[in-house]
């Protein structure tokens, strides 16, 4: 199971690609809003309890100072992949990635590009992939496809 979660609901159109590409890998997906400054006792017993509840890896969206995926990761003994998200009081996005990337020593958080959600939702599907084969077979077939789309398409622009 994967665990997505983020720090507004106006997170959730972003989020959603994350969502969409897991149930499309049938990775079951817990979602919910968990907000770093608005809701700090959540956030402690999400990123303390989540690996309790069959968790296997959590993707934290978060925009503005985005400090919900550095303080998940802070806590959970889960790999953390943050997605930073271009929210209407951001500098560009430019906050939130820095924010998301710039991690101290001891407590990584693989990050992804700004409003990236279905790159971490493929990543998170991979680290399950690393140890269960009925998920690693879907990730192929999906980077088959992707292969697949590139050699049509290169064959519709020579004719």
């Amino acid at each position: 199971m994967v665990g997505i979660i983020m720090g507004s609901d106006s997170d959730l159109p972003i989020m959603q690609e994350a969502i969409d590409i897991l149930e499309s890998f049938d990775i079951q997906v817990e979602v919910d809003i968990v907000s770093a400054h608005r809701t700090p006792e959540k956030l402690f017993d999400y990123a303390n309890n989540a690996h309790k509840r069959g968790v296997q890896v959590i993707v934290a969206g978060a925009g503005g100072a985005a400090h919900l995926p550095g303080m998940v990761a802070s806590m959970s003994p889960l790999p953390v992949i943050g997605v930073p998200v271009k929210s209407r009081n951001s500098i560009d996005g430019w906050d939130s990635v820095l924010s998301i990337l710039q991690m101290p020593g001891g407590v990584p958080v693989a990050t992804v590009a700004l409003d990236g959600a279905k790159n971490a939702g493929i990543l998170a599907a991979q680290i399950i992939g690393a140890s269960d084969k009925c998920v690693l077979d879907k990730i192929i077939t999906y980077k088959e496809g992707l292969k697949l789309k590139v050699e049509q398409a290169s064959e519709r622009v020579k004719k």
